[in-house]
């Protein structure tokens, strides 16, 4: 006689662990599994969930994927998933959608109007080929330059990694038209002085507004400046995930996918904060 085993589910005991109420949210919006499809295929091994708490400790702590504790799947699977993912557009897909509850609760638009853009220089590890970095002349960073689109609430829209010698003016004309197409609600956008001159290929090609906002003449020291304190705060954010520190992906995708899960972990917390505090302002049921 066979015996059944029973796999008992991990127990959560890490802080990047999804708690129930983020799992809720998250889970309608991954692909269904491929033994679920008309295409067919195995049953997944490991229930998603370990998937996605593995796949958000390491960007929360940074760890290299074979040093994965061993109480989540094996690192080899949990890769499997991520790159899977975001090669295929899964992540922008959650991104988009978390961003859109959150602007719906806050009373905005769902989808955005107003944007801002920015980059970030940040050294890359030995890792990175020679072939994906570049040298920052004006950071003096050896590394890749992470260039970012948010809303008004600085939340994600878009990310794109370079070289870091890439200057933020090619990296926009690239950007741009992409955002640009999958938001056509999109007409403005802010940006900084290394921007300068894109206000008129923007208008004419993209029928989007470009600003920039300018440092004051008369700036001594640092000054927090209208809407792009916004991005800037967005950066800050990211850099909290321990992984995106440093640059150390063989891939710029992957990259794009470590900054991604953080800001998409930073909104699932945000959403299950939200829910927790409106069960908790609810009335007790009344007694019959």
């Amino acid at each position: 006689m066979n015996a059944t085993i029973t796999v008992l589910p991990r127990r959560r005991r890490y802080p990047s662990d999804t708690t129930d109420a983020e799992w809720e949210l998250l889970a309608p919006l991954l692909p269904a599994p491929a033994c679920s499809t008309p295409t067919g295929g195995h049953p997944e091994a490991h229930p998603r969930r370990e998937i996605v708490d593995a796949i958000r400790y390491l960007v929360d702590n940074g760890c290299k994927w074979r040093a994965l504790p061993s109480d989540f799947p094996p690192f080899q699977t949990v890769y499997g998933f991520f790159a899977r993912w975001a090669k295929t557009g899964v992540l922008e897909h959650v991104r988009d959608q978390l961003r859109r509850r959150i602007r719906v609760a806050a009373g905005r638009c769902p989808r955005p109007v107003t944007a801002i853009i920015d980059s970030q220089s940040v050294k890359a590890a030995e890792t990175v080929s020679r072939d994906t970095r570049g040298f920052d002349g004006a950071k003096l960073i050896n590394g890749r330059k992470r260039h970012l689109i948010v809303d008004t609430k600085g939340l994600l829209m878009t990310v794109k990694v370079t070289p870091a010698d890439v200057t933020d003016r090619d990296a926009a004309r690239e950007l741009l038209p992409e955002l640009r197409e999958r938001n056509p609600e999109l007409t403005l956008m802010w940006a900084d002085n290394a921007y300068t001159g894109l206000a008129d290929w923007a208008r004419t090609d993209l029928g989007l507004t470009f600003k920039v906002v300018k440092k004051p003449p008369n700036q001594v020291g640092f000054k927090v400046l209208p809407r792009r304190w916004i991005v800037e705060r967005s950066l800050s954010w990211l850099m909290r995930a321990r992984r995106n520190a440093r640059d150390y992906e063989r891939l710029p995708e992957h990259s794009e996918a470590h900054i991604t899960w953080a800001n998409i972990t930073l909104m699932t917390r945000r959403l299950a904060r939200r829910k927790d505090q409106c069960q908790a302002a609810e009335p007790p049921p009344i007694a019959a």
